[in-house]
């Protein structure tokens, strides 16, 4: 078994960025949502990843938001930056920013467009895992960059002394049971998808790095507080609860739906960054309903 530090164990936030009405990031918005996270009882933030536009950052921007959530934080939850990149020099930048800045871990995306080999996301990882002061997280999301971490690269991966953990979106139950077969001692596995909580808990996973939990923080922690103590049955019925409201999160491409919701809750102005555009107003209704259902104010 590893000696490697868990980063968090249960539900993460994959914070949306507040913008104001002309699309820069809105720093008061920014705090008070992180307030209402840590508040509500949330295990750890991430900040700049997909969820949060990260992509449409400028340099100095994608810099001033990992260090203002740090701040922010204090300390009180773990604090995770995404800081990956197709340009490995970049987020080497992007890491020795984020680890100087005092963030928990770093998650690291696979390279999109350019893409790799697996030999190539070997070393590619490495180098940055090289570079990192903080924990590195892999984040494999084959829908948005074209390409997946493969079990065994996993493996190869998991002999790093700086490389944690893993954020697994591919969506494959299959792929992900073969993952935990090869490297479930060496590397923590969190889902990266809302509705695969329980059934990666139960092959062994410390969590989730979710969107749900904008929305719904206290929720998504007790659907992974219910499976630790070994209610599994009802960590089951909440996950299979909110699964409606889950499905409306995602009934156009994160972060648009979510960036709706947080509007209508008052966290920000409903604005994303071209090419991402306020949600069809079917959707949004929609979406607005199985809010209500949650019992959220809106």
């Amino acid at each position: 078994m590893s000696m490697k530090k868990t980063v968090f164990k249960g539900a993460a936030t994959a914070l949306i960025t507040p913008f104001d009405k002309s699309g820069h990031i809105d720093y008061g918005k920014f705090a008070e949502l992180i307030e209402f996270q840590i508040e509500a009882g949330i295990n750890a933030l991430v900040v700049a990843g997909t969820t949060g536009e990260a992509s449409t950052f400028g340099d100095d921007e994608h810099r001033d938001a990992i260090s203002f959530v740090v701040k922010q934080t204090v300390g009180r939850v773990p604090v995770v930056a995404g800081a990956g990149s197709n340009d490995t020099a970049y987020a080497i930048g992007l890491v020795e920013h984020a680890c100087d800045a005092g963030a928990d871990a770093v998650l690291l995306v696979t390279p999109y467009y350019n893409k790799t080999t697996q030999n190539g996301l070997v070393r590619m990882y490495t180098e940055i895992a090289d570079a990192s002061t903080a924990p590195v997280i892999l984040y494999n999301v084959p829908s948005r960059t074209g390409m997946n971490i493969e079990p065994e690269t996993y493996l190869a991966l998991s002999k790093h002394e700086n490389i944690a953990a893993i954020k697994e979106a591919n969506g494959n139950i299959g792929k992900i049971v073969d993952t935990f077969a090869l490297v479930g001692g060496s590397l923590d596995v969190y889902s990266g998808n809302d509705d695969q909580i329980v059934p990666i808990l139960s092959l062994g996973g410390k969590g989730v790095i979710s969107v749900l939990s904008n929305v719904l923080p206290a929720e998504t922690v007790e659907i992974c507080d219910r499976f630790f103590r070994g209610d599994v049955a009802g960590a089951a019925e909440l996950q299979l609860r909110l699964l409606p409201l889950i499905h409306a999160l995602f009934s156009e491409v994160n972060p648009i739906p979510v960036k709706a919701a947080m509007a209508r809750m008052g966290y920000t102005e409903n604005v994303l960054r071209s090419p991402l555009y306020p949600m069809e107003a079917g959707h949004e209704a929609h979406l607005v309903e199985e809010m209500r259902k949650c019992g959220i104010n809106v």
